[in-house]
């Protein structure tokens, strides 16, 4: 049940900060760096491999980014640009 609550959680966070940029390529691509970063220390944290966490972790939080409008959340400017 921890599991279950802790992977609900991230998966909250990566939807509220998956949307940085003002290209749909930008929020994929802030995204997928957000989840990759959440999805490792969430692994870590449940005592699974960090690994498997940032992959899982990168593909939803780049697939939250490329599927939100930049209406939806705006961060402003990401710092790659």
């Amino acid at each position: 049940m921890k599991k279950l609550q802790n992977t609900m959680v991230a998966i909250a966070a990566l939807t509220l900060l998956a949307a940085c940029g003002n290209s749909t390529g930008d929020r994929a691509l802030s995204g997928a760096g957000i989840g990759a970063g959440v999805g490792a220390v969430g692994g870590a944290i449940v005592g699974g491999d960090p690994v498997d966490g940032a992959l899982i972790g990168g593909a939803v939080g780049g697939a939250t980014g490329a599927l939100t409008k930049k209406s939806d959340i705006d961060l402003g400017k990401p710092i790659w640009r």
